[in-house]
Formats: C-alpha cells, sequence, structure tokens
C-alpha cells in the first residue's frame, strides 16, 4: 500500500507539527508533501524527501506563509497524488483539499477547522500589524469560506484531536468525526516527585493565550513564575510584569524538559482546541492549573491532575491557584495518567482500531490491514 501524508505548511514547530512528525516516524517510507518547507524551523525530517507546491518558488514565502492564504487550495488541488492508496492529512486549514484517485482513501486528521475563516475577528486580533488590511482580507475571507465547505468534503475519514474539534467539525462541515487524542512522546520528558519554588507557563506569546492573566494573578500573589517562549507579546507582557515574573524566551528542549519537571504547576489560560502541553507536565509529574475549556476537558481529571477555573479572569486563576497549592498531589499518578492514555503506542494502537474498522466498513470485500508491516 502506497502512503502520501501531507501537512498544510512546515514552516513553524508547534503542536500540529508535533503530531505530523509521530505520522511520518510512524510510516517511514512514506512520502511527505506540503505546500511550503522551511527545514530550518520546523519539524526534523532528517534525510526524508519532501515534495512541496509551487509556492515553495516564491521568494520569502516561508517567512511570510500567512500572507499567501487565497492561494493554498489551489496549490494543494494541484498536487499529484494519483498514485497513492492512502492519503493521511494533517490539517488546520488547507491540506484537506488535495485528490484522491478513484478507490483510494483519505483520513484527515483535524486539528480544527480553518480558525481564520470561521472566527475571524479574534484571530485578526493576534495580527496587529495587518490592521489597515482588514476590510480587504476579510471580504477574502468571506469567499474563501466557500473553499473551505467544499473541500472539507474531500476526506473520506476525520479524526479530532478533542471532542471540541470534533463538534466543530460536524457543526461547520457537516462531517462526522471520530476524536483520538494526540499523544506525546514521552520519552522526551522525566519524572520528578520534587518540586521546586516556581511555576511554569509554556507558551507562544499570542493574544489568545491569555498569558496577560497570568501575569496580573502572579502580580498579585507574589509567587515565582517563570515564562517559556517567544511571540509578538512579548514585549507588552514584560512592561506588566513584577519582579517575580522572569522571561526566559526560547529554551532548549533539555532546560524546558527540567522545568516541567520541577515546577510546582504549569498554567494554561487559553481555550486551547486541544493542547499538547497539560499532558506534557503531566508526563513530568506535574499538574496543571488550567482554563476549564476545551481540549483540557478530554485530558485533565480535577484534583487528580489539576485544577480548573471557569472564567478567563486574574481572580479566577489565582483562587484556582491557591486551591491547588493545598492539595496533596500524587506526582506518580499524575504521570502514570499521562502515559496510561497519551503515549504513542495508545494513539497509534487506538488510530489503527479505527482505520480497520473504517476499512472494514467502507470495502469489506477488500479490507485491507492497517500495520505498520504493510504500511510501509
Amino acid at each position: 500500500m502506497k502512503i502520501a501524508l501531507v501537512h498544510d505548511y512546515l514552516t513553524q514547530r508547534g503542536g500540529a507539527e508535533r503530531v505530523f512528525e509521530l505520522l511520518c516516524h510512524y510510516f517511514p517510507k512514506a512520502d511527505i508533501f506540503t505546500s511550503l518547507y522551511d527545514p530550518q524551523r520546523t519539524i526534523d525530517l532528517s534525510d526524508r524527501a519532501v515534495y512541496t507546491t509551487r509556492l515553495q518558488k516564491i521568494p520569502r514565502a516561508s517567512q511570510y506563509f500567512r500572507l499567501l492564504a487565497p492561494f493554498y487550495y489551489p496549490a494543494f488541488r494541484a498536487l499529484n497524488l494519483q498514485e497513492y492508496d492512502l492519503i493521511i492529512s494533517s490539517c488546520a486549514s488547507f491540506a484537506k483539499a488535495v485528490r484522491k484517485r478513484p478507490g483510494a482513501r483519505h483520513i484527515c486528521f483535524c486539528h480544527n477547522i480553518t480558525r481564520f475563516l470561521w472566527n475571524t475577528k479574534v484571530y485578526l486580533r493576534e495580527y496587529e500589524e495587518f490592521k489597515y488590511f482588514y476590510p480587504l482580507i476579510e471580504k477574502t475571507f468571506e469567499w474563501m469560506k466557500t473553499a473551505d465547505l467544499r473541500y472539507a468534503k474531500e476526506p473520506d475519514l476525520y479524526i479530532a484531536n478533542s471532542t471540541t474539534v470534533a463538534r466543530r467539525i460536524e457543526d461547520t462541515y457537516n462531517q462526522p468525526a471520530t476524536v483520538i487524542n494526540y499523544p506525546i512522546d514521552s520519552s522526551k520528558f522525566v519524572f520528578s516527585d520534587q518540586k521546586e519554588d516556581f511555576y511554569l507557563v509554556s507558551s507562544r506569546m499570542i493574544t489568545y493565550k491569555r498569558i496577560d492573566i497570568i501575569i496580573e494573578a502572579f502580580n498579585w500573589l507574589g509567587w515565582p513564575l517563570l515564562i517559556i517562549g517567544e511571540g509578538p507579546e512579548r514585549e507588552r507582557l514584560e512592561s506588566k510584569a513584577l519582579e517575580n515574573i522572569r522571561f526566559l524566551g526560547h529554551v532548549s528542549d533539555a532546560e524546558r524538559t527540567y522545568l516541567m519537571a520541577k515546577a510546582r504547576s504549569v498554567i494554561v489560560a487559553a481555550l486551547e482546541d486541544y493542547g499538547l502541553v497539560p499532558v506534557e507536565a503531566n508526563a513530568s509529574g506535574t499538574p496543571v492549573i488550567a482554563y476549564g475549556a476545551g481540549g483540557v476537558l478530554d485530558t485533565q481529571v480535577p484534583g487528580k491532575t489539576g485544577v480548573f477555573f471557569k472564567r478567563q479572569t486574574p481572580e479566577a486563576l489565582q483562587k484556582a491557584l491557591i486551591k491547588a497549592s493545598k492539595i496533596p498531589w500524587d506526582h506518580a499518578q499524575i504521570r502514570d495518567h499521562a502515559l496510561n492514555n497519551f503515549t504513542e503506542q495508545v494513539f497509534f494502537g487506538k488510530v489503527e482500531g479505527i482505520i480497520e474498522e473504517f476499512e472494514r466498513v467502507y470495502s469489506p470485500k477488500k479490507s485491507m490491514q492497517f500495520c505498520p508491516s504493510l504500511a510501509v
């Protein structure tokens, strides 16, 4: 069976790219396709060949990839994937649009519906530098919605990373979605039940992450807070922070691993579609204090692995922090929760089972055995 793996664009390294990296490792002989590829700024694909679209020829396209939004659908439609039996797309926007040949299958790991089209005002708040173009951008996005709905019908099976995303797929695209929570690479995290006196944030510094809430809460409490990450909001956020808050910027994987294991808690104030950071914290034996909506509802057990706050306000977070400080956490139990539910082995076991059932129902006379030995 010949397999194609397709991702929106490989120009950054976020949660969606980390999941795609796992897919690439699991299918080492599959061909890899994307619209734009910048090996210096994204996941490590070693010496694997990566096939790109015609957009790759545009100068500095990978640096300004968001400006090319209207051109991605035609670029993906132009990819020739006619020789592949199975297409696996990793998609938060455009990759679902690829064409398959008759009789082939297309399974879409959908990280979200196309957020900038269906929640445009919230999305644009993250990119103030484009504010003078908002009227034109909004009109363009309205036009693109038609294409998004049309190409959302291309996949034969949607796999969503959370119940929140599955609901959006069903509500917006009118397509059913099966939920499989995405995994972490547990080998990259270490366990410690000896916590140090600091709290941790690991996040891109953009508006919807609501790091401003966290800073206000810790300004009031005076507790030590370390913040890992970069982004356009950093300067503004640093200007609001008191001396108990330190901004570390980009850190090495080894340092991030250490901080995850030693923090009293990891703080998440955003409404995340899924969110790998809470699971990474749990794999380190560290509880999570999170806004109680979105993906954390799938991954966290209140009182066992973390504490939720119900409103995105400093006051609500303060109460959750104080509550969490009084809980005698079982750090080994927190780690076991992550390892029993969110490892690669668990993830791909569920994937194989769902795809086998999908193939049995879809084509009972030609059911293919979906396992690494045949898939590669």
